[in-house]
């Protein structure tokens, strides 16, 4: 089997948008970083992400266990049926790596990839939130997503290097190959009453912290609603 490519890499400054005096929330005041631009040539990879790239909300964004977020070209053709969608197009959700043949259940928890000079990990799958749906103008945008498992996923950085699109992702090992992307969206989502499949992803070492925390509360009866995740300022 071919190795998955990254075909283009993206970066972005953290822009402002919105009327101060909106009445519709979607109009309101917010920010984001998603709003990102194709890179030509090397650029460097480092424990945080993409030289350049930039998010707004640091508190749920960015930092070493969401240093870059990839996301599968082929699903765009998936959005592009809805009306409101049909000139959604790589790098639209946000993605700092559009990757080609791989998929969400091609890929794994702790998979380590050699990228250009740089090597990089699995860490968690992307929990989207009420940011897509605002540039979109589309309210149930994020529980189409996850629902949908065409959520994308995250990486770490275990060796820093310079990085370019067009460039293979090599397969260097799978330490937990029962622990898909796809996996971790149902057990998430999909399977919120299954308590022993939650533990057992809970205990995998190599999830990110905050994926693990989740499934903890959920397992100690405190998992919090998901709205203001999903719908945020976007709903009144």
């Amino acid at each position: 089997m071919s190795a998955p490519v990254v075909e283009t890499l993206f970066v972005g400054k953290v822009k402002k948008m919105g009327m101060e005096n909106a009445t519709d929330p979607m109009d309101k005041p917010w920010e984001s970083g998603m709003f990102k631009e194709s890179v030509t040539g090397k650029i460097w990879l480092g424990r945080n992400g993409l030289s350049g790239d930039e998010v707004a909300d640091t508190k749920n964004h960015g930092g070493p266990e969401k240093a870059i977020f990839a996301y599968p070209a082929a699903h765009y053709r998936e959005w592009r049926k809805e009306p409101k969608l049909a000139a959604i197009s790589a790098g639209s959700m946000g993605e700092n790596l559009s990757v080609t043949g791989c998929d969400e259940s091609t890929v794994c928890i702790g998979d380590i990839y050699k990228f250009g000079n740089a090597v990089i990990q699995v860490s968690q799958p992307r929990r989207p939130c009420w940011k897509p749906a605002r540039r979109f103008r589309l309210h149930d945008f994020a529980l189409r997503i996850q629902e949908s498992g065409l959520t994308g996923w995250y990486f770490r950085v275990l060796k820093e290097g310079y990085v370019q699109g067009n460039e293979k992702l090599l397969l260097q090992e799978r330490p937990c190959p029962r622990w898909s992307i796809a996996k971790c969206n149902e057990v998430m989502y999909g399977k919120k009453d299954d308590f022993i499949l939650a533990e057992e992803l809970a205990s995998c070492e190599l999830l990110a912290a905050n994926w693990k925390e989740s499934l903890r509360k959920r397992l100690a009866g405190e998992e919090a609603p998901s709205d203001k995740r999903v719908f945020g300022p976007n709903k009144e």
